[in-house]
């Protein structure tokens, strides 16, 4: 995971909370009960306890969220093991098999490729890479196999480019596979989602922004379901260090649904109602911890020091210990105009 992992008032959220009211009620347990209400947790616990373990590994388990739906969710963390690190997915049609994003390492993307073919009975034909970051595009190379033409690999042009600058930045060399299959790539287009369809089943990418400064979700109505990429952590504090934080509380925010959903983060366990009601308070948190210290003239440093996970979410992991600075760093660059 990457440790180099003027603000405008976002709209009101979907949960018809407003964020003025989220803001006043930040770290307090009525905000986390008005949002598990809002958001209807006691149904989504309920699909959330339908899944099955399809697949497990020291690095990590494949979780089936629905017919021909699974959700990876890496435990890194477990046994020091980073071969996929990130979560990510596969959705599978009559005609193509999705796999969202590529994981840290080849061989993690090569065991989800495997479990595809096992599982829905074709390797993955597509690949969507949800944002840049290392643990979900290093890996991409293991979806290469000597007996399948190779997946079409869905990205946007922001996030080819700051992967490309990425690699020039390293003193590591890319990997030359990588490197190949990124110079034949479908663009994601920016403006509106993209409907990719498998065959009898559709899935959207929607551009977003606020963890780097291009993300997408990969969305499903029927099952409801979304992969949220890094745009949404459970049961660990996120990284902020590419982050532009009120765009990613619009993205969260704008990605909300009302009816029961199995959402996937980027990081940590799948992520029901109540879970993204943590989620919620814990940003907003953060962002009134940040705008209090920077009006008082705080170094960031200093304010990360005294900072507190809100009631709620105090046993939260965080994942490095420098991530509260990072987070409230990167709303002072908000405030400064700078980001």
């Amino acid at each position: 995971m990457h440790e180099s992992d003027a603000h405008s008032t976002p709209p009101e959220p979907t949960s018809a909370l407003s964020r003025r009211e989220l803001l006043a009620l930040s770290g307090s347990w009525g905000a986390h009960l008005m949002l598990i209400s809002a958001l209807g947790s006691v149904p989504a616990r309920r699909l959330l306890a339908k899944e099955k373990i399809a697949a497990s590994k020291p690095w990590g388990r494949l979780e089936e969220i629905g017919e021909g739906i699974w959700a990876v969710v890496s435990t890194p963390l477990a046994e020091d093991d980073w071969t996929t690190l990130c979560n990510g997915g596969l959705v599978a049609g009559k005609e193509r098999t999705l796999a969202i994003d590529a994981y840290a390492r080849p061989a993690g993307a090569a065991w989800v490729g495997g479990l595809a073919r096992e599982l829905a009975g074709r390797w993955p034909t597509d690949v969507v890479i949800t944002h840049y970051h290392g643990d979900h595009v290093n890996g991409l190379a293991g979806f290469l196999t000597a007996e399948k033409p190779r997946p079409r690999v869905w990205i946007t042009a922001t996030t080819l480019e700051l992967v490309r600058q990425a690699d020039a930045e390293s003193d590591a060399e890319p990997d030359p596979a990588r490197s190949e299959m990124l110079e034949q790539v479908t663009l994601i287009t920016t403006d509106e989602p993209t409907e990719i369809d498998l065959g009898g089943r559709k899935v959207r990418i929607h551009p977003r922004s606020g963890h780097t400064a291009s993300d997408v979700t990969v969305e499903l109505d029927e099952p409801s379901v979304v992969f949220f990429g890094d745009l949404v952590w459970n049961r660990m504090f996120p990284n902020y260090r590419d982050a532009t934080p009120s765009a990613l509380s619009r993205s969260v925010r704008a990605t909300l649904r009302k009816r029961p959903t199995v959402n996937v983060p980027g990081h940590g366990p799948l992520a029901d109602a109540a879970a993204l009601a943590d989620y919620l308070v814990m940003i907003d948190d953060i962002e009134a911890a940040a705008r209090r210290a920077y009006e008082q003239g705080i170094p960031a440093a200093e304010a990360a020091k005294k900072y507190r996970l809100p009631e709620g979410v105090a046993d939260w992991t965080l994942f490095r210990d420098r991530y509260f600075e990072v987070a409230i760093s990167a709303w002072y660059r908000e405030l400064a105009g700078k980001a």
